[in-house]
């Protein structure tokens, strides 16, 4: 494949737009559009590592791997400590912890969907999107492979699918999008938890849930609602009668992480000068990739005629 030189300054221009586009995506608050957006409030001291999460996840985001209901049944896998991965979107794990009556602790892990997210700040082609409604979306098209958003990730959550030889993706829990915004219905694995340990709704009216819960039941939670402030908010928030560090939820600030990266980037490329010429390169190897995608589509079309 041959860019010519006009052709390459016009990517390299266009991906700079893209950019400052994505941040400024990335940083708008999203009660400036109108919408007031959605959360979810998981109560750990109400999970029973039922793993009906999971299955719901799983039966909601068709791009998953299938599985059947009995291998959501399976405790063994509390045996080991796992992560969201490119095969599942979340996940329940047992903690090395007991609560106040000496119960075991059960936490689900996913993307958080913060308010300010630090994956679509990181992200120089706009590939990753906080949406108006709260989830923080993604276009696979869009994607180059840069792997900026795993590394800018204060949870470490997006993962990518290196077994993908030919069209990996970065793969995160999707928050059910099209599903609450286009159907009005609640994300997979709310709708299918039996014990109601996780509530969907208007993240506002979830803080004032969650501390109604703490002030009504002080001897059952600690006195912090998990997600309110950290980072600048997160979508998915915690009531925990435990350490939230127990939980898999690391110590954070209030302030939104993106603050912090894109402070670095300034400092890095003193005004976007480099990254126009950065930018169009990994727009090229981008293009690239996409021929070598149709050229391989077409080989198999040809292949199979014959």
């Amino acid at each position: 494949m041959t860019v010519n030189r006009r052709a390459f300054l016009k990517l390299a221009a266009g991906a700079s737009g893209t950019l400052v586009a994505s941040r400024a995506s990335a940083n708008a608050v999203a009660s400036n559009s109108g919408v007031e957006p959605f959360g979810v409030l998981v109560d750990t001291t109400f999970c029973i590592g039922c793993r009906k999460c999971e299955l719901g996840c799983n039966q909601n985001n068709r791009d998953l791997p299938r599985r059947d209901s009995p291998q959501f049944e399976d405790k063994r896998v509390f045996d080991t400590h796992r992560r969201p991965d490119a095969t599942s979107y979340t996940v329940i794990n047992r903690l090395p912890t007991v609560d106040t009556k000496g119960e075991p602790v059960f936490a689900k892990a996913q993307c958080m969907h913060c308010v300010h997210p630090a994956c679509a700040s990181a992200c120089i082609v706009g590939a990753l999107q906080k949406t108006p409604e709260g989830p923080v979306t993604y276009d696979a098209w869009k994607c180059i492979g840069c792997r900026y958003c795993m590394v800018a990730c204060p949870f470490q959550i997006p993962a990518y699918e290196y077994a993908n030889a030919l069209t990996p993706q970065v793969r995160k829990c999707t928050f059910c999008y099209e599903q609450i915004v286009t159907q009005g219905s609640r994300p997979g694995c709310v709708a299918n938890c039996p014990n109601e340990a996780l509530t969907f709704g208007k993240r506002s009216e979830l803080i004032e849930l969650a501390h109604a819960k703490i002030a009504t039941h002080r001897e059952r939670y600690i006195d912090h609602v998990y997600g309110e402030t950290e980072i600048g908010g997160t979508s998915f928030m915690y009531l925990s009668a435990v350490d939230f560090k127990a939980l898999d939820l690391p110590e954070q600030g209030d302030t939104p992480t993106p603050a912090l990266t894109e402070k670095i980037q300034h400092g890095v490329f003193k005004g976007f000068v480099p990254p126009v010429a950065l930018y169009g390169l990994l727009g090229l190897v981008y293009l690239s990739r996409r021929k070598e995608e149709v050229e391989n589509t077409a080989a198999d079309k040809d292949e199979h005629h014959e």
